[in-house]
């Protein structure tokens, strides 16, 4: 048997091992698309809050409990307030311009905490009074001392409005309302689930 003989032979297997690998690869990977007149056999619904074509966004229904009035058109509707396994209360809402003009958020919603007030603007100034256990909550901070809450809050526009939310320690299960207390903004009383 001739050098040249063996080394084609060798390349011919090389060439036929590729092709298969190749084919096989490509066979794993495509999908049979269904017939024009066949509708598909499962159609997967948009996730929320998005659009399918030619149609509008899809809201998510929200519950308001209490809506708060701060300074300058701002208001705060608050949409839940449920506790977690691990031991936390959850507040959420949407923070909005009701104004017809740019507002500047007030720095003062962060509070006065250093530890804080160098984090820069959020709702870090929030607190729960459970006025029957006489006892003040505050939002919860992390390792670094910025608070579980949106932060980078700057201004909002007229009209327009912003998801937020606020991390507490969980009040003890007997407590079945506080008073939610946020700074420029008036208290109100949240029921908790």
């Amino acid at each position: 048997m001739s050098v040249r003989y063996a080394w084609n032979r060798r390349g011919a297997v090389a060439v036929v091992a590729v092709a298969s690998v190749a084919l096989f690869v490509t066979g794993c990977g495509a999908e049979e698309k269904p017939k024009a007149d066949k509708p598909a056999a499962t159609t997967a619904a948009p996730p929320k809050g998005e659009a399918t074509e030619g149609s509008q966004p899809v809201e998510e229904p929200t519950e308001t409990l209490v809506v708060l009035t701060g300074k300058k058109g701002l208001e705060l509707a608050i949409n839940s307030a449920e506790r977690d396994a691990g031991g936390f209360l959850t507040v959420k809402g949407r923070l909005k311009n009701t104004s017809g003009t740019v507002l500047v958020l007030p720095a003062e919603m962060r509070g006065d905490e250093t530890e804080v007030v160098k984090h820069g603007k959020s709702l870090g100034g929030a607190t729960l009074v459970d006025s029957v256990g006489k006892k003040r909550y505050y939002v919860l901070r992390d390792t670094d001392g910025r608070p579980l809450t949106t932060s980078a809050l700057d201004s909002l526009g007229p009209g327009k409005s912003t998801a937020v939310f606020m991390q507490f320690p969980a009040p003890p299960a007997s407590t079945t309302e506080v008073s939610f207390q946020l700074p420029t903004f008036e208290p109100a009383t949240l029921k908790l689930s």
